[in-house]
């Protein structure tokens, strides 16, 4: 006489034993449920792939904030981030060249200042997993990092306010000068100027670093080595 094992009500299972012989019948909903997890771990398999893909080594040399010199492996997600963040430098006033003779510095401080709180929101942005276990990711924000805190934030520190409240000031008494006329009279405007210049062109240069990492060559697939 047949054993049957039945579960929640369905027979997903079903085991029959007669003398010596055993057989087993699986219900078509439960083939169908094994089935589909397995498409289901397949495909993870396959996205965790593409998610961690990695590329040939970078060799970077950052002057902003004296990252100096870097090697990296950079997967999908750091191209990304170095796209985007090479996007926000060479749209603004940051990463490309200032004409000193028609820019206005008050328009270069709102652009820089922007500039820092958006790449700042970049990083925030980042998936905690990547930072834990991609060093590639962590050595892209190490270096957004340092290049913020050290290369373009000395400089608003020093200059950005001072500036500011002495151009506020002086545009009320002279309404008829231009902005690039007016800017020309701050006291120190030789100093704020060579400063201007000198980030200026590292973030040029940081522009340029990060077009390293975007344009890098496909190595293989699968988590790489770092160095």
């Amino acid at each position: 006489m047949p054993i049957h094992t039945l579960m929640s009500g369905f027979d997903l299972l079903r085991i029959h034993i007669e003398g010596w012989s055993v057989g087993l019948d699986v219900s078509a909903w439960l083939l169908a449920v094994v089935i589909l997890c397995l498409v289901a771990f397949v495909l993870s398999r396959k996205s965790g792939a593409i998610r961690f893909r990695h590329y040939e080594l970078v060799r970077l040399n950052v002057q902003l904030g004296g990252v100096g010199n870097v090697e990296l492996r950079p997967n999908n997600e750091d191209i990304q981030i170095a796209h985007k963040i090479w996007t926000e430098l060479v749209t603004r006033k940051a990463a490309v060249p200032i004409d000193i003779e028609h820019d206005v510095i008050i328009e270069i401080y709102d652009s820089w200042y922007s500039l820092f709180g958006r790449i700042r929101q970049l990083i925030s942005e980042i998936p905690g997993q990547m930072l834990r276990q991609e060093k590639s990711t962590q050595k892209v924000v190490e270096i957004a990092i340092q290049a913020l805190n050290n290369g373009l934030h000395p400089h608003l520190t020093r200059w950005q306010a001072r500036f500011r409240h002495w151009y506020a000031q002086r545009v009320d008494e002279k309404k008829g000068d231009s902005p690039q006329d007016i800017q020309r009279q701050f006291p120190e405007y030789e100093a704020l100027i060579e400063d201007i210049r000198r980030v200026n062109t590292q973030l040029i240069q940081y522009a340029g670093e990060l077009e390293k990492i975007v344009h890098g060559t496909h190595l293989q697939m699968g988590r790489v080595a770092q160095p």
